[in-house]
């Protein structure tokens, strides 16, 4: 039995997500789902600092 060819809606949500993984290091891709749609698709990105790379938070 094959399934249904995606729509316009499921296309355009497949390259949204892909492109928000491929462009993520660290952090999280998520999403928010209404009345069983997608709605929003939030990335949060985490930079990563070395030790040696820490900056100085004095006088912030």
């Amino acid at each position: 039995m094959s399934s249904p060819a995606p729509d316009r809606w499921s296309l355009e949500l497949e390259r949204i997500l892909r492109e928000a993984l491929a462009s993520i290091r660290f952090g999280t891709v998520t999403m928010v789902v209404q009345d069983g749609r997608v709605i929003q698709v939030d990335k949060n990105e985490k930079i990563r600092l070395n030790r040696a790379d820490h900056i100085d938070g004095s006088g912030i």
